[in-house]
């Protein structure tokens, strides 16, 4: 504890108290203070689950590559090396007890002409898997950012109770102070002193647990943020005085789903994927149609039997070399109606996933409406603790007026201060929450999330 001497000024009072009576967060160099939207887009640039999603995203822009690289002809090449022992045909097409040994070189391609429009299709299903997937990494990211906001109110809500906690050591000091003097003068007794000392103990027990809980919550944002410590942190207080004053709520939330069904990247991803169903049911489709194909490849291969006379292994390779051309044509007749229940499947897949983006829409206008009638409940809550505060204020300073003309003894005046102060927590609070779910409102309405 650092013992300095600070003035400090309450309710009109002006006295001069050992700084030691507060509890104060450890002192150091200057933190850096963190805005909302700082916070998020570092979160989304650091957090490790939106890593994650991104390289599926990735996955899926090679599964795309690989489905428009199956047009392309393929390339192979073999080398084979044979040797046989015992009886076997001789050039002379006689039958004779020998070893021959034969090397064969070949090189083809094949160029899919026809698949039953099976790779068209492929390609589209992963253009539009891959855009679902990048729908799914915005989708994870707005969660990030919810999160985000969710711890950040907290902290805001924290350093509120924090600071009630403080002035009301404050007011409580000043009391000890006050009736120290008055006891020293014989006004007061001393069990008048020790009741209010046990108070400031209260109050300076309460401010320690409001400091506790601030650390908590600071370290959850910081571990949100992936940093290494939540040493040096803290965020900006927002100015609720020209925030709070904007009416958010005026619209429905009819009127905000319908933004928010073109604006979620949840409801997108969902539409591309009943869209890639479509090209699912093709794909099956495909296996009732012909299938054609192109090949052409060359070749040579080396001879020789033991105790026979053969030409040169280049010479035979020149004399063998072949090539050839061809087209295949498959022809499904009949396979076990394999090809109809992938249809009758893939169908039903589609059915499903319709069944899914309609959860997925219904789930979003829920969240509309609760945030929603928070936001108005919060508004409501707000308007209600400004008039409470105003009404507190107005009683605790009639209290201490008749406190300091000894017509209220310290419970009552305790009593009167304890309500102002918990007054002024609960519309500091309002606002802020007030303030956050408008916020959401807007997030949902496809604006960024900040204060």
């Amino acid at each position: 504890m650092i013992q300095t001497i600070c003035s400090m000024k309450v309710q009109g009072w002006v006295m001069v108290l050992p700084f030691y009576l507060f509890t104060f967060l450890p002192l150091g160099a200057q933190p850096k203070q963190w805005t909302l939207r700082q916070c998020t887009e570092y979160a989304v640039s650091h957090n490790l689950q939106i890593k994650q999603r991104d390289n599926q995203r990735r996955q899926q822009e090679l599964q795309l590559s690989t489905a428009r690289n199956s047009r392309l002809p393929n390339l192979d090449a073999s080398v084979g090396e044979n040797i046989s022992f015992g009886r076997g045909l001789t050039a002379q097409n006689t039958y004779t007890n020998t070893n021959t040994s034969s090397t064969s070189f070949s090189l083809g391609t094949s160029v899919p002409l026809f698949t039953g429009f099976q790779i068209p299709n492929t390609i589209r299903l992963n253009e539009l898997n891959l855009e679902a997937a990048t729908q799914d990494l915005e989708k994870a990211k707005n969660d990030i950012r919810i999160q985000v906001a969710q711890a950040y109110v907290q902290i805001l809500y924290d350093m509120e109770i924090s600071d009630v906690a403080r002035r009301q050591i404050a007011i409580d000091s000043l009391q000890v102070y006050r009736l120290q003097t008055m006891l020293d003068n014989g006004k007061v007794s001393a069990a008048e002193l020790s009741q209010q000392q046990a108070t400031l103990a209260q109050s300076q027990l309460t401010a320690t647990q409001a400091d506790n809980q601030l650390q908590l919550d600071i370290l959850t944002l910081t571990q949100l943020l992936e940093l290494p410590s939540p040493d040096g942190f803290s965020v900006v207080r927002p100015d609720l005085d020209g925030l709070v004053c904007r009416d958010l709520v005026a619209v429905s939330p009819a009127a905000i789903y319908a933004e928010a069904i073109t604006a979620r990247p949840e409801v997108a991803a969902e539409q591309l994927r009943l869209q890639g169903t479509e090209n699912n049911i093709k794909i099956a489709e495909a296996g009732y149609y012909p299938q054609l194909s192109f090949s052409a490849g060359l070749g040579s291969n080396y001879y020789k039997t033991s105790g026979y006379d053969a030409d040169g292994f280049f010479k035979q390779l020149k004399n063998n070399f072949s090539q050839y051309v061809g087209l295949n044509l498959s022809i499904p007749i009949f396979n076990r109606f394999q090809t109809r229940n992938s249809v009758r499947t893939a169908r039903i897949e589609q059915e499903t996933q319709q069944l899914q983006l309609d959860n997925v829409k219904k789930q979003l206008y829920k969240e509309i409406q609760q945030v929603y009638y928070n936001a108005t409940a919060a508004q409501q809550k707000w308007k209600s603790s400004r008039q409470a505060a105003s009404a507190a204020q107005d009683a605790f300073t009639l209290m201490q007026a008749k406190y300091e003309n000894g017509k209220a003894n310290i419970t009552e005046f305790n009593e009167a201060k304890n309500n102002y102060m918990k007054s002024e927590s609960d519309l500091v609070q309002a606002q802020y929450e007030y303030l956050y779910q408008n916020a959401l409102l807007n997030f949902y309405r496809g604006h960024p999330l900040d204060f």
